[in-house]
């Protein structure tokens, strides 16, 4: 329940600026990694219980990185000298690691990333227009390079 209402605080964000990632893609993220950090301590310990050895539950998280990662990527867009979506790529790929806390059971910790992210989405988004500002026709007003013939 932490996991859906962790990806809903970070998506929640991301869905007023209508941005193409949102409340049920966040919610989605952190509660798949969550599941798949509770499956890999599970697992580990059913190993151990079954007098196995070498399994280590941080392989299933590493692959969550780079799975998220992977999907993340999609949402990154390039147009001519524009790249968009980086800001709803990191989000995704924090959220998944907030959703490996909650499955760890790592609550606290989880919540102070909650935290941390919503700072940095919705505070340091406000400080970013105050201090560079930028004109949307700015793409317009770069100045023109002669022809390279």
């Amino acid at each position: 329940m932490l996991a859906l209402l962790a990806g809903a605080a970070c998506g929640l964000e991301r869905e007023r600026l209508d941005k193409p990632a949102g409340l049920r893609t966040y919610i989605l993220v952190c509660e798949g990694a969550a599941l798949f950090m509770i499956a890999s301590l599970m697992l580990g310990d059913g190993v151990r219980r079954a007098g196995g050895y070498g399994y280590d539950p941080s392989r299933i998280g590493s692959t969550i990185v780079q799975g998220v990662g992977f999907l993340a990527a999609g949402v990154i867009l390039v147009s001519g000298n524009r790249i968009r979506g980086l800001t709803t790529a990191a989000g995704i790929w924090v959220t998944a690691a907030i959703g490996v806390l909650i499955g760890a059971g790592y609550f606290m910790i989880a919540v102070a990333g909650i935290v941390a992210t919503l700072f940095v989405l919705i505070c340091l988004r406000w400080v970013e227009h105050r201090l560079f500002a930028r004109s949307p026709h700015d793409e317009l007003l770069q100045p023109d390079l002669p022809d390279p013939i």
